[in-house]
Parts: structure tokens; C-alpha cells; sequence
């Protein structure tokens, strides 16, 4: 009866001062609201177990090898670990593609992955529709089959149950639909793998080399623990099992071992580090907005200390009125955390517009059970913290000597907590400033950076023949030769290139061994030394802008008929002849034979913008596409190859036009992915980006709050020693002398806010330190920037309240006292 009569008795206090409550409550949302946004992103996509069948059981089996911790492994190898393993009750295997559905109108580029039968039973899910691959479906000459996705039945078909038995024409080969695979596999994004929208068995692809023991083709293997085997015991049999084929194949299996990896951890590995510092920076933006509604309640309960001591003096005990301040500062954060639920619901689809494709587990973000109890027990606690300082202030309130000064009451208190509040707002808005400041200046330095080649003005897209032509290696040459040419011949086209293989900054390269002619051959593929391989058009260097050091470039009679040439970075030329010319130098490889190199190009940073990590395989070399083999080159654009173009102006208005000289020449092709240079750039940094936003929008935040919550404390003080401020005018004190009491008392608070922030900030951004590009988290540039704008934030915050001070009139307070 007592809590609803003091809910009741709150309600009345919020509705008798509308403006104040509007306040508290909003500031309140605010801080409830961000973090609840935050939390709905953590939660979802980090604390949320993954949707599979017992997901802690299910690991990532890599190869593990001098150069790797985390290798493909080869179509054999993964057949014997899978025949082979008794720690995993199934190992499945999956790798990525492209195909072209063809026999429905215009071609049309599908999303692909190859899968092991079984793979959906490893991650314990059944498909929407149908079954998954049999084993004897998953062999090579097997009867054509396919599994759609679920958002492909629906969105195609329409979720028609009688989907399963029809044709699709893949490739121009006719498969049977046996299954609908569910959402839940899209959750499978890793090692730059994307599910796709179809999916064909593995086993029947007819790749030569992907049953060549010593070849990895980017397949990556995928087990389910048996119950009661530790991670530490199905390793020690993996790495047995190893052995046992290293002895049976010293060729290809020499020195290689395994590591397992938690299927979660790989899911979540990319984003991981910048959503704990968003959940860290936001936590502060509550702090700050707690520490501001502490300071007001304080500020209000100070003002009602008479009704107090005469509630208390008629009677009332001090434990019911600390029960009712309690129940008055919780109800209010109830309120907030209600208006802030609705702010977290819009803000998490705003941050999610930002960055959805780089956050995993995206659609499974929003406002759910969880984050309603996350806001829920939020509002409580910081109802409770704001509250504690006036029902402290009433647990050591003396009665008698309240009711003898009026309202005032004793104020020794309150200052000291209102200037501990000014100091915390400050020292936490510093360090949110911190953050954000650099993240902004590595993204500067970022779009500053030179990758080693010049992303304005080119377009991209991607093309895959039709099937006659795509079957033919003389008939892929031709047609690319008179793409080009026809591209070439649009106005405003300055060059255009095929290239064969992934673009810098999409994540993904193809890597391939070698050996220097003259120098000893290791055997073993996987002890060789790699680079990444490109097959071009000979103007592909001008298109996209990458400089020539040395040499010659191709020329157009660098075709099939004339001797094999290559070109290389200058990142291969160091590292494999240091100071000797490579010009005239000859290199190896199994599937093109023996090139030439001709000329050494700058290095492109392909993995990262701002330069490519040691630990990848950073060494580059070029072919003429035309060179490679008959036998290989239908294989090379099986899953579609890309066209890149400069233009002189903005390159996606020429899109139409270069795009119809494909359709001239091959009406039957697929055509997909139009994007220029500048958006794959940006893609890149979207999730720095991210971050950038995110840290910015809350240190703005604290900024405002913390303004505010200065001016309010700065106001408040003046009021208080309105009389004090009387009597000094009165003895002569001027406006100037004044200013600078009010100034120097702010200033001083703000300068020891600062100085425990910027501690604070020295060794918390540390979190951030993979986040950043090319300055350290003690930057002093950032801490300097960040420093003179908080103090002229605080100074304005100071000075406005200090204007109204200085027009005291002495007599007048004189007078009143």
C-alpha cells in the first residue's frame, strides 16, 4: 500500500513541474536509449548463440602451415579427415562460386557455394523444403542437383511448395531442385566465404586441379565435436591424422598441421573489437546523462528541504522520505527508459543503414525480449544511482536547522557533490571527444593513402558468357578482345581492361606457388613461396592507374601464340631479388608454365587500404589472359570476370552505353555488380566508418549533456551564493572581478575534469588500437584538439550564467536579506 501511494505521490511531483520532469526524463532517454541501441547490436550478433543445433560443438578445421594458421585444405585431404575422424560426429566442406541461371529469360548472375553432402547435419539445421545432398549425389559425373535458398524460393518462386523436382539451368546445365535451404545458413560468413543463393555438391565439380592432393581451392572444412570430446583432444587426433597422410604423401602433406577454430569466434571476429568500444563509449554517454539528472535532483531536493524538515517535524520518518526520493528518481527512469526503448528502436535501424552488410547476423538485429529487460534493468539501476545523492543529502538533513534557514538549508554538501559532478561529466566527455577525434583523423589518413592506384573515375562491373562462348577458350579471347575494343570506342572512354580475378580491396585473392628458374624447386606446393595472380588485358595498368618502375607493360601482341611474359610489383621484385634486376628473369608455375618477366609495376595494396599486413601473401605478378592455357581459361571466368573502365567524367553515367556493346556482342551473357573504384574503397571502410559515426554521434552527445549539465551546476551555484556575490559588489568588487570569480571557479573544475580524462583516455583508447590507421592512441594532435574544444565549450557554458551574475544588484540582495 505504501509503494503505490509513493507512485502515486511521484506522478503528482513529475505532473506539478512539467518542465522540469520533460527534461530529466528526455536527458534520461537519451542515455537509456543509446545504450539500449548498442546493446541490441551486441546482443544480437555477438552474446546470441548461433542459430545452429548446439553451436558450441561446431569448428572451423583449418590447415595450418608455415605461411598459414588458417589454410584451405585440399579436396583429398578433406575426404581423408572426413573418413578418417572419430572426435567429430561429421566433417562437411563448402567453398564459394558464381553461376549463371540461364533458360529463364535474360542471364542472370546467381551467388553460388559448392557444399558437402551432409554439411546442413554438421551445422545442425534441415532445409524450409526437400532434403539436403545425398552421398552419392556428391560424386563427380553424378546426376545434376541444386538446393535454392530460402530467400530465393520466396522471393522467385514465391515459396510454391512444388518447387522441389523442377529444372534450373545452371551454367546451361540442367539440374533438379531437391531442397530449400533455411535463412539460418546465411549466418555462414566467413573467410570471405558468402552463402549464396544456390547450392551444388561438391564432389561433382570438374576443376582438375581441385583433386590434386597438393592444391588447395579455397574449399574450407567444417566439423561437429562429438559429445564429450574437448576442442584439445579432437586436435591431438586431427594433427595424428595429419601425420599419418604426410607419411602416405610427403609431397603435398609435409609439415602441415591443423587448427581448430569456434565456428562463433570467426563469425563475429571482424566486428568484435568495435562493438565493445561502442558498448564502452556509450556507457559513458549514460554515465554523463546520470551524473546531469543526479545534479538536478539534487539541485530540486535542496529546494524542498523545508517541506521536508516540516513533513518530518509532523511526524514523518527520515526512511519514508529517502523511500519516496528513491521511488520518485526510479519512476522517472522508468519513464525514460520507455521514451528511450522508442529512440533505441530508431536508432538501431539508422546505425544498421550504415554498416549493415559488415555486420554479421544483421537482419537478426532489433528491438527483442532482451534488450527490453537490457533497458528495463538500465532504468532501474540508474534510477536507483541518480537517486542516492538527495536521499543522502535527507539521511544527514537536521531539522532544526532547516526549518531556521528557510529552503536554503545547508548547502556545504551539495557544492562539494555538484563540483564532483562537474569534474566526472567532463572527464568522461574528454574521452568520448578522444575516441572520436581519432577515428576521424585515421579515416582521413586513410582516404589520404595511396594503394597504388587511382580509384576516380573508373567503373567496374562484372560479365559472365554465354555458355557456348564460355565452353570456348579461342571464343572467350575474341570476344574479350572486341569488348574492349567496342568499350574503348564509347566517348568519354579513356581505356578499359578485363581482369580475371578478384579486384584489390574485395577481400578475396588468388594466390598461386612459383619458383625462380635457376634457383633449388621445393616439391611441396605449401612450402613454396606465393603471389597473388592476375590475368589482364594489356591496358589494364592505365585503367586502373598503377604506375610502371620499370620495363615494358603488355602489348597486344603478348597474345597465345607469342612467349609467356609476366609482370611484376615491386613487392615481388624486393623480396625475391633485392637488389638484382628482375628485368629478363624467368618464373615457374604449374598451370601457366614458364613466364618472362618483363616489367615491375608499383605495389597495390589488395587487402588493405592503407597497406597490405606481412602475414598475407602481399607479392603480385601479371599474365595476359590471352596466355593462359586453353585448358584453364573456360575455368578462369566459370564464375564471371569483372571489366574495369576509366572514363573521364563520373563513371556510372557511362553505364548503359558500355554495357550495351556487351549485349552487341554476346547477347546470351550475364552482366552484374556495376560499381565504380570509389564505392569498392568506401565498402572498405564502411565499418570504420561505422564506428567513426557511432563515436561521433555520442561524443556530441556527452558534449551537449555535459554542457548542460555545467551550465546548470554554474547557475545553480550563483543562485546559491547570490547573497555572497551582494555583499562583494557591495565592498567594491566590479563586473570584471565577478567574471572572474565565476570563471576561475568553472575553469578550475574543468581543468581537473580534463586532466583526469585525459589519464583516462591515454590508456582506454587502447581498445581502439585495430580500429586505427596510421596515428597512435596518444596522438597528441587529437588530445590537444580535443582539450581546447572542451575548454571553450565549459567556458561558454560558464560564462552565460556569469553575464547574469554580474548583473546582481547589491542593494537589492542586501535589501531582501
Amino acid at each position: 500500500m505504501t509503494l503505490i501511494q509513493d507512485l502515486r505521490f511521484s506522478l503528482r511531483v513529475l505532473r506539478k513541474s512539467p518542465g522540469f520532469s520533460a527534461i530529466v526524463i528526455l536527458t534520461m532517454a537519451l542515455g537509456i536509449g543509446a545504450n539500449s541501441a548498442i546493446f541490441s547490436i551486441v546482443n544480437a550478433v555477438l552474446l546470441t548463440p548461433l542459430p545452429f543445433s548446439q553451436p558450441n560443438q561446431i569448428y572451423m578445421i583449418y590447415e595450418k602451415t608455415a605461411s598459414s594458421t588458417r589454410g584451405t585444405v585440399s579436396y583429398p585431404n578433406f575426404l581423408d579427415w572426413q573418413r578418417s575422424t572419430k572426435s567429430f560426429t561429421s566433417v562437411g566442406a563448402f567453398r564459394r562460386d558464381n553461376f549463371v541461371l540461364t533458360g529463364e529469360g535474360r542471364p542472370e548472375r546467381l551467388h553460388a557455394a559448392m557444399i558437402s553432402a551432409g554439411l546442413l547435419s554438421t551445422l545442425g539445421i534441415n532445409p524450409v523444403l526437400g532434403r539436403e545432398f545425398r552421398t552419392d549425389e556428391d560424386q563427380l559425373g553424378a546426376g545434376g542437383v541444386v538446393m535454392i535458398s530460402e530467400s530465393m524460393w520466396r522471393k522467385r518462386y514465391g515459396g510454391n511448395q512444388s518447387i522441389l523436382g523442377k529444372p534450373l539451368e545452371l551454367n546451361g546445365a540442367v539440374c533438379e531442385i531437391v531442397g530449400v535451404t533455411p535463412d539460418a545458413l546465411q549466418t555462414l560468413r566467413i573467410n570471405f566465404f558468402t552463402p549464396g543463393d544456390v547450392y551444388v555438391p561438391v564432389g561433382q565439380w570438374r576443376d582438375p586441379s581441385f583433386r590434386d592432393r597438393k592444391v588447395t581451392t579455397g574449399l574450407l572444412a567444417i566439423g561437429r565435436l562429438r559429445s564429450g570430446v574437448s576442442p584439445e583432444s579432437a586436435t591431438e587426433e586431427m594433427l595424428q591424422i595429419a601425420a599419418n597422410l604426410a607419411r602416405q604423401f610427403p609431397d603435398a602433406n609435409r609439415n602441415i598441421g591443423i587448427n581448430l577454430v569456434p565456428l562463433h569466434q570467426l563469425v563475429v571476429a571482424s566486428v568484435q573489437p568495435m562493438l565493445y568500444v561502442l558498448l564502452f563509449a556509450v556507457s559513458f554517454v549514460l554515465l554523463i546523462a546520470c551524473t546531469n539528472v543526479a545534479s538536478l535532483l539534487l539541485a530540486r531536493s535542496t529546494g524542498r528541504f523545508r517541506e521536508f524538515a516540516t513533513r518530518t517535524a509532523v511526524g514523518a520518518s527520515p526512511n519514508h522520505l529517502m523511500s519516496q526520493l528513491l521511488t520518485e528518481s526510479i519512476v522517472t527512469a522508468l519513464l525514460g527508459g520507455a521514451v528511450g526503448l522508442g529512440l533505441a528502436a530508431a536508432g538501431t535501424h539508422a546505425a544498421l543503414r550504415l554498416a549493415s552488410d559488415e555486420i554479421p547476423r544483421a537482419n537478426s538485429i532489433g528491438i527483442n525480449g532482451q534488450v527490453v529487460l537490457f533497458t528495463l534493468g538500465v532504468a532501474l539501476l540508474v534510477g536507483i544511482l541518480f537517486g542516492l545523492a538527495p536521499v543522502v543529502k535527507i539521511w544527514r538533513l537536521n531539522l532544526s536547522e532547516t526549518l531556521k534557514e528557510g529552503s536554503r538549508g545547508s548547502t556545504g554538501m551539495h557544492h562539494h557533490a555538484q563540483r564532483i559532478f562537474v569534474v566526472v561529466e567532463v572527464a568522461l566527455a574528454l574521452v568520448l571527444l578522444v575516441g572520436a577525434g581519432l577515428m576521424i583523423r585515421s579515416l582521413i589518413k586513410l582516404w589520404r593513402v595511396n594503394p597504388g592506384f587511382d580509384p576516380n573515375n573508373v567503373l567496374a562491373f562484372d560479365i559472365t558468357p554465354s555458355p557456348d562462348i564460355a565452353a570456348d577458350a579461342n571464343k572467350i579471347r575474341a570476344l574479350f578482345r572486341q569488348l574492349t575494343d567496342k568499350i574503348e570506342t564509347v566517348p568519354g572512354v579513356e581505356a578499359a581492361s578485363m581482369i580475371l580475378d578478384p579486384l584489390p580491396l574485395t577481400g578475396v585473392a588468388d594466390s598461386v606457388p612459383f619458383d625462380i628458374e635457376g634457383r633449388p624447386v621445393t616439391i611441396n606446393p605449401k612450402d613454396k613461396t606465393y603471389a597473388i595472380w592476375y590475368f589482364v588485358s594489356p591496358d589494364y595498368f592505365q585503367t586502373m592507374g598503377i604506375v610502371l618502375k620499370k620495363g615494358r607493360l603488355f602489348r597486344r601482341t603478348d597474345d597465345e601464340k607469342a612467349p609467356q611474359v609476366a609482370v611484376i610489383d615491386e613487392a615481388f621484385a624486393h623480396s625475391m631479388f633485392g637488389d638484382e634486376d628482375p628485368i629478363g628473369k624467368r618464373f615457374t608455375i604449374g598451370y601457366t608454365g614458364t613466364s618472362e618477366i618483363i616489367g615491375i609495376v608499383g605495389h597495390v595494396n589488395h587487402w588493405n587500404l592503407g597497406g597490405d599486413s606481412p602475414t598475407q601473401v602481399t607479392r603480385q605478378m601479371y599474365f595476359p589472359y590471352s596466355q593462359l592455357s586453353d585448358r584453364y581459361l573456360p575455368l578462369g571466368i566459370s564464375g564471371g570476370t569483372t571489366v574495369v573502365v576509366r572514363t573521364r567524367t563520373s563513371p556510372l553515367s557511362y553505364l548503359a552505353a558500355v554495357q550495351e556493346q556487351a549485349v552487341q556482342l554476346d547477347g546470351g551473357e550475364a552482366i552484374f555488380e556495376a560499381r565504380t573504384m570509389n564505392q569498392l574503397v568506401q565498402g572498405w571502410l564502411s565499418t570504420r566508418r561505422f564506428a567513426m559515426v557511432l563515436l561521433g554521434v555520442f561524443a556530441a552527445l556527452a558534449l551537449v549533456l555535459s554542457a548542460i549539465g555545467i551550465y546548470g551546476i554554474i547557475s545553480y551555484t550563483i543562485e546559491q551564493r547570490t547573497h555572497e556575490i551582494g555583499i562583494r559588489m557591495a565592498m567594491g568588487a566590479g563586473r570584471a572581478d565577478i567574471l572572474r570569480l565565476i570563471l576561475g571557479y568553472g575553469g578550475r573544475l574543468t581543468l581537473i575534469g580534463i586532466a583526469l580524462g585525459g589519464v583516462s583516455a591515454f590508456f582506454l583508447t587502447r581498445l581502439m588500437r585495430s580500429l586505427l590507421f596510421g596515428i597512435s592512441t596518444g596522438d597528441p594532435f587529437t588530445f590537444a584538439g580535443v582539450v581546447v574544444i572542451l575548454t571553450g565549450v565549459a567556458f561558454l557554458a560558464c560564462y552565460v550564467p556569469a553575464r547574469s551574475a554580474m548583473a546582481t544588484d547589491p542593494l537589492g540582495v542586501l535589501r531582501h536579506e
